[in-house]
């Protein structure tokens, strides 16, 4: 038994080595660890390479054709085995699957037959008939499914395959513990059976993904250069958030000649994640250079340029490039990163049009994304005042309040500064419209109003909301003199308020414009010492004002 299982150890490390050559190898390896698609594309990439058994592969190749219901293809291809090595016995395993499904047991089982003469107590081969029944029908062919793997195990009880068989059983089942079980015995009697590890790490990928890493990290210190564990472990440390491992594992992934030309793609995405953006900007230029109509090369190439100050100069031509390739075909399609990375680097030059353009796009095919509505009204506070179509300036801050008015909607809890943020748009819409349209005007002080007391209920006491009403009442003046009473109650309130207030530079600001207002206000009231009390006030907050600090001497 000593020397079989050497022999076994041995040949398996022949599979690993010639996986290296680019054979059949690891697309055997794809199909058993129930990755069908990777699976074809390298058995069918390899088919005509040095070192390649077609037999193998044309076995295999038959047996993604029956999971995909093409049983005429099946046939084909395990026909062609057969005829390419009449000794190897598991074709003649997939035309008896055949039959099975056919209805045609007796057939079936002389196939069976036929080709367990082609080998000796041959574990692995009782495995793949019992298979053959369970995929056909569990329950009709219990007996046989047991009588199978009650042989494979008097052959040769520590084959890796009779576990990961009833581990696949357990986990149709939902026994995640028991299929765990089972195929970690497979690794442990085979330390190079790459598929049990790699179902094992796939029970645990998404919930406990260190339970992955770890067997995953154990696969590849004995077979350091199997792609499909560089592949998983790079997946598992994506899963887990590790972008910095998922990344290292993924790079010497990529550079292994049995990856797959879709990953390199889901590469260059990690290494934007992971922040090494020069790296990234490189890797997404070379995938351009092999195909120019890379989509996703394009993309990560300008989200990685976006952040390396010295390619400032390039990105506009990048996100035009970019941005056309989008519209030419519906296919390549946008992440909201795209959107909002275009849309700021044409309002960074001045095209307006082309950047709402763009975050209007954004808003209709993404339409959850409040972001895009926030963007887009700092967008519209950016054209305010730019010369429009006619040359005239452009009043926009109508457009801001309205487009952030959609950002709230979209958002589950606003808060304090979210409503603070609203009203200071529909603020300010009204006053850039007061002469021209004072019904719209009218409507944003009354809009800036009603978020105005939701920023009270969000943060009560604060200053602001008080401050603002005092400006609306301003703006609503109808004379100068109403002008310099209408804010006083207003203010007098805001100022009571400032101590709750952290005194950064935009609260100083405010005060400093409500004391000099109280005190002028107090002063055509005739009441000088409340008017210096006030003007000392703002002397306070700006004590090198020495034009103020002279004119509030004048009072006395």
């Amino acid at each position: 038994m000593m020397k079989l299982k050497l022999l076994f150890t041995t040949c398996l490390a022949g599979v690993a080595m010639s996986a290296m050559a680019q054979t059949h190898a690891e697309g055997v390896e794809y199909y058993k660890a129930d990755q069908l698609n990777n699976a074809k594309e390298l058995l069918l990439r390899n088919m005509d390479k040095p070192g390649t058994d077609k037999a193998i592969s044309d076995y295999y190749l038959g047996l993604i054709a029956l999971k995909e219901n093409k049983v005429s293809e099946a046939a084909e291809y395990f026909n062609k085995g057969a005829q390419a090595n009449a000794e190897y016995p598991y074709n003649f395993v997939g035309l008896g699957t055949i039959e099975l499904k056919n209805g045609n047991p007796k057939v079936a089982e002389q196939l069976f037959k036929d080709a367990e003469k082609k080998t000796k107590k041959d574990a692995a081969l009782q495995i793949s008939i019992a298979r053959a029944y369970y995929e056909t029908d569990p329950v009709a062919y219990a007996k046989q499914i047991q009588k199978c793997v009650e042989k494979a195990r008097k052959f040769d009880m520590e084959n890796p395959e009779i576990y990961i068989f009833e581990g696949d059983q357990l986990a149709d089942q939902k026994d995640w513990g028991g299929a765990a079980g089972k195929y970690e015995m497979a690794a442990n009697y085979d330390n190079n059976s790459t598929p049990a590890y790699v179902k094992y790490a796939n029970l645990f990928t998404q919930v406990n993904p260190e339970y992955a890493i770890k067997m995953l990290a154990r696969l590849l210190e004995l077979n350091p250069q199997s792609a499909l564990g560089q592949r998983e472990i790079a997946n598992a440390y994506y899963n887990k958030q590790d972008y910095k491992n998922a990344v290292d594992f993924y790079g010497k992934y990529v550079n292994n000649p049995n990856h797959f030309k879709q990953d390199e793609n889901r590469y260059a995405f990690l290494l934007f994640y992971s922040q090494d953006f020069q790296k990234g900007y490189d890797y997404a230029t070379a995938l351009l250079k092999e195909d120019p109509s890379n989509f996703t090369a394009m993309r990560y190439q300008f989200m990685n340029a976006a952040q390396i100050p010295s390619m400032k100069e390039q990105l506009l031509p990048l996100a035009e490039s970019l941005y056309a390739a989008h519209k030419a075909n519906p296919d390549n399609k946008f992440a909201p990163i795209d959107y909002t990375l275009i849309s700021s680097e044409l309002q960074e030059a001045k095209r307006f049009d082309e950047a709402v353009q763009v975050l209007e796009e954004g808003i209709k095919e993404i339409p959850d994304n409040a972001n895009f509505n926030k963007q887009l009204a700092m967008l519209y506070v950016d054209m305010d005042g730019t010369p429009g179509p006619d040359g005239a300036p452009l009043k926009t801050f109508v457009n801001s309040a309205n487009a952030y008015k959609g950002y709230l909607e979209k958002i589950e809890e606003p808060g304090y500064n979210d409503y603070s943020q609203q009203a200071t748009f529909s603020y300010y819409a009204g006053v850039e419209n007061k002469k021209d349209d004072a019904a719209l005007a009218e409507q944003m002080f009354k809009d800036a109003e009603t978020y105005l007391t939701k920023a009270e209920e969000a943060y009560p006491g604060y200053y602001k909301p008080t401050k603002m009403r005092g400006d609306i009442a301003m703006q609503r003046a109808a004379t100068d003199d109403e002008v310099k009473k209408a804010a006083q109650p207003f203010y007098e309130q805001a100022v009571g308020q400032l101590a709750t207030a952290d005194m950064t530079n935009t609260v100083k600001n405010d005060a400093k414009n409500m004391y000099n207002y109280l005190g002028n206000y107090y002063l055509d009231q005739k009441n000088t010492a409340k008017a210096k009390e006030y003007f000392n006030k703002y002397l306070e907050l700006d004590p090198d004002n020495a034009d103020y600090r002279k004119f509030v001497e004048s009072l006395n």
